[in-house]
């Protein structure tokens, strides 16, 4: 892996990914809930912030922006769906273009659903994949401003992507998900095992993101649904779940 990538928490339960790539120099900053933390990892590291991905237009992952443009001059890159909704951005992309990291580069994948212009960010040399709050490990976003349809589809073109991929999810939902994977397949030994895992991390303070393409195939009820139906169902239930 040429890039270094920073797991940042922030607010409750949110994930910043700062990432770096060292023969350039460059860094980037995925979906900044909020400026303070990213800032000072950056300092540390010795690292000045060129440019910030947004995958979608939420509080939570835009927060940010603006201090670390006036701190860094970072350039704003984010869904051209979700412009007006996002004041501070720069320069708008959609399906298949092109952002870069220095020699590392980023395609750009249009994944409607949690909200009507979400995007997500693949770099394929690098196996790793941005989705924001698309997917999330061993589950998925709420449909807030689309269909299930558009889900499944999103979710359909994920699960395609080698299995090695690198998935970094924007919240620490791990244990939730896994309470009602379990709860929607009884009988699928993946999930068991690893709700044990995800329960052993979290009561050790440990992250359980970044997760990979083969464990949501595995583990994952709603990239796993066979139809948009399903996952509709699957979705709901999960909204209202107590397990």
């Amino acid at each position: 892996m040429a890039i270094r990538i920073v797991r940042i928490p922030a607010l409750s339960d949110n994930y910043i990914w700062l990432v770096h790539e060292p023969d350039s120099g460059e860094t980037i900053v995925v979906d900044p809930s909020e400026a303070e933390p990213v800032l000072a990892e950056a300092d540390r590291a010795g690292w000045r912030i060129g440019a910030i991905w947004n995958t979608h237009w939420h509080p939570d992952h835009t927060g940010g922006n603006a201090a670390i443009k006036a701190a860094h001059g970072a350039t704003v890159i984010a869904p051209a769906a979700e412009a007006a909704r996002i004041p501070t951005a720069d320069h708008l992309v959609g399906e298949g273009d092109r952002v870069a990291l220095g020699a590392v580069e980023a395609v750009v994948m249009e994944t409607p659903a949690h909200t009507a212009g979400h995007i997500s960010f693949h770099l394929p040399a690098e196996q790793a994949l941005f989705c924001g709050d698309t997917m999330f490990a061993m589950g998925c976003g709420r449909l807030f401003e689309g269909s299930a349809e558009q889900m499944h589809a999103a979710l359909g073109r994920f699960a395609a992507l080698p299995p090695e991929t690198r998935v970094y999810c924007a919240h620490e939902y791990t244990l939730s998900n896994a309470r009602y994977a379990r709860h929607a397949e009884p009988d699928n030994d993946a999930i068991v095992e690893r709700l044990e895992t995800v329960e052993r991390a979290r009561e050790a303070g440990e992250a359980t993101v970044p997760t990979t393409i083969a464990l949501e195939r595995a583990t994952n009820p709603f990239l796993r649904a066979a139809t948009a139906e399903q996952l509709a169902q699957r979705r709901a239930a999960k909204d209202s779940f107590r397990g």
